[in-house]
């Protein structure tokens, strides 16, 4: 209930946001009306050298047309191709002076009209202007157009048709791939001057700037012209300017469609009757202005590239849908967003069931394995234990014979006799061999644990001599160190040694690992004493150590181990437990009273009864 309370909050707080953002240049579109009934229109023009040159250029022709057009005034807004698009989108702006591939591109999103074409100050006022002048430094090895692959290029912007549009047009048209043509291209943006700046300054190794830009920078004393070369001149006859590409119509003067039709036809009178001497059209660098020209080289050269293709992001496009089509935008919003979040809220609770199921289905598998592992270990039990009995009967067996024999001996030839003595030897053993037997009867069928006191020093010791065959088979040499004599536990005897018989089991294992074999010793080490009333024994080894963190190792049915149960540590960390105490794995390397850096470490901590215990002065070596 909560989730959709504040799914629903959000959905409200967005279609707020929403509904201001687009309101906001809705009202900038429907122009500001002025005391006097005076409508304010906003023209933007490419700011191609920069927002003061633009308006000092521009802002003569506004108050022309300011004079002219009744109840109207106009303000030049100087942009980018970027900024032009967004604010003609927002409605920001009712009409725009750019060059015809700007045009092109922004007719396909939104509805404006070319009212008129700039007729150019030079080349015999010519309306076709737009083109690109390719340039290179003098003492550059680049002579022709195939020498400009491979080479470092600045231009203005990648959407300029008089610059890197017309440049790539005609690489296309000799027939070479645009595609990654050039090593690498930067555009600079506005103002135009810094990109042969880059060219002066070896910084790149090509200029692409649109038509007369190099002529206007040589005439204001910013550049030498006897220090650059023009690549691929093909100046038509009777032009001013150097240029390398085909030329194209010059810039255009197009209007929004909200803009009133009779505003639009007094501002195309207007501007048909402004004459070449005229003041506005020597600040404003143009011969007046003439009829719209035909787009047709600009569409061919569009098709040719497929820069048709590269129109507005979608974000622009869908939003100048939203700002014609408000309502039914609004209506879509707020659909699409109680769609989603009624497709979260289940998407919620399908996760929520998944989860539970697939707890149970895990929870399930476990118990299964915990089952199927322990009736293993049962069984493993039941056969030791078996095993263990079977065999108390043939060493009883040995053990009265061969007192049998010793009595025979003794009468017959004395105690001192050869056969007496082997006799003696096969009875300790059988002895030895019966005491080994019932003590891994007693661990094997262990049930109901006896609390009882015994002597921490002697079990341990007992736990080695155990094991004493397997140190000696695999060459282990095991020392102990006890700081404390008549050590008392009182607990489970046999669970203790249990714990400790596993844990010499498991270094045993670590030092007969095949990534052990080249140890020039195998040591384990028994450190037993009482720090601040707690037991510590320890078990070092030099063996291959931890593979992994010291908790997986103590979890039920964890084992590194090819053939192992995994039940081994976590019996040992139960029984531990049981006594108060705690049970911990880490590495040689975390310990400073290790005595090697490389091995396990297993720590066993125990509350004990301080008076129980009586301290060594120097401590004690098996």
């Amino acid at each position: 209930m909560r989730l959709v309370i504040t799914l629903l909050l959000i959905l409200l707080t967005s279609l707020t946001l929403l509904s201001t953002v687009v309101a906001k240049p809705t009202l900038n579109r429907t122009t500001i009306v002025q005391d006097n009934d005076v409508v304010h229109y906003r023209v933007a023009v490419l700011a191609n050298y920069g927002v003061a040159k633009s308006i000092a250029r521009w802002q003569p022709l506004m108050d022309y047309l300011t004079s002219i057009v009744p109840s109207a005034s106009f303000e030049v807004v100087p942009l980018d191709f970027t900024n032009m698009n967004q604010q003609l989108i927002n409605g920001q702006v009712q009409f725009v002076v750019t060059n015809p591939g700007h045009y092109f591109n922004m007719s396909g999103d939104f509805p404006i009209s070319w009212l008129a074409t700039m007729k150019s100050d030079k080349h015999g006022g010519n309306t076709f202007a737009i083109g690109a002048t390719i340039i290179v430094r003098q003492d550059s090895p680049i002579k022709s157009i195939e020498d400009l692959a491979g080479q470092t290029a600045v231009a203005s912007d990648p959407n300029a048709l008089g610059g890197y549009q017309a440049a790539m047009g005609l690489i296309h048209s000799m027939g070479y791939p645009t595609q990654n043509f050039f090593d690498n291209v930067s555009f600079l943006g506005f103002p135009l001057e810094p990109i042969i700046y880059q060219v002066r300054d070896k910084t790149a190794d090509i200029a692409i700037t649109p038509f007369c830009t190099f002529e206007q920078m040589v005439e204001q004393g910013y550049i030498n012209a006897e220090n650059y070369r023009v690549i691929n001149d093909i100046t038509p006859e009777g032009y001013d300017c150097a240029v390398s590409t085909p030329l194209y119509p010059n810039w255009s003067f197009a209007s929004s469609d909200d803009v009133p039709l009779k505003v639009r036809t007094n501002i195309t009178r207007a501007l048909f009757a402004i004459s070449e001497t005229d003041p506005i059209s020597v600040i404003g660098q143009n011969r007046g202005w003439a009829a719209p020209i035909s787009q047709f080289q600009v569409i061919k050269l569009y098709k040719e590239l497929e820069l048709y293709a590269t129109n507005e992001p979608l974000y622009l496009q869908v939003w100048q849908w939203m700002k014609l089509n408000q309502k039914w935008g609004f209506g879509f919003i707020g659909l699409f967003m109680l769609a989603t979040m009624y497709h979260v809220w289940l998407e919620y609770r399908f996760m929520k069931k998944s989860d539970n199921l697939l707890a149970a289905e895990r929870q399930l598998k476990t118990k299964a394995l915990q089952l199927e592992r322990l009736q293993s270990a049962a069984i493993l039990g039941e056969i030791g234990a078996g095993l263990a009995h079977e065999l108390n009967q043939p060493i009883a067996a040995i053990t009265q014979y061969s007192e049998g024999g010793m009595i025979e001996q003794a009468k017959h030839y004395g105690e001192d006799s050869t056969q007496y003595k082997l006799l003696g030897k096969i009875l300790r053993q059988s002895n030895r061999a019966g005491e080994i037997v019932h003590r891994i009867r007693t661990l094997l069928q262990r049930k109901d644990t006896q609390s009882i006191d015994f002597d921490v020093c002697e079990q341990i010791s007992l736990c080695i001599e155990l094991l004493a065959h397997d140190f000696e088979t695999n060459k282990i040499e095991v020392t102990s160190k006890f700081h404390c004599s008549e050590l008392k536990l009182k607990g489970d005897k046999v669970g203790f040694c249990q714990v400790v018989i596993n844990i010499l089991k498991n270094a045993i294992d670590a030092l007969t690992d095949t990534s052990c074999a080249q140890l020039s010793s195998k040591q384990i080490l028994i450190d037993l004493r009482v720090v601040n009333g707690h037991l510590q024994l320890k078990f070092y080894d030099n063996g291959i150590g931890l593979s992994c963190v010291n908790e997986d190792f103590k979890s039920t049915f964890f084992t590194t181990k090819p053939n192992g149960l995994g039940l081994g540590l976590a019996i040992c960390k139960d029984v531990i437990m049981q006594f108060g105490g705690d049970l911990n794995l880490s590495t040689c390397a975390e310990d400073p009273d290790a005595p090697t850096k490389s091995g396990c470490r297993v720590l066993i901590d125990i509350p004990v009864s301080i008076p129980e215990i009586s301290y060594l002065s120097d401590p004690k070596y098996i």
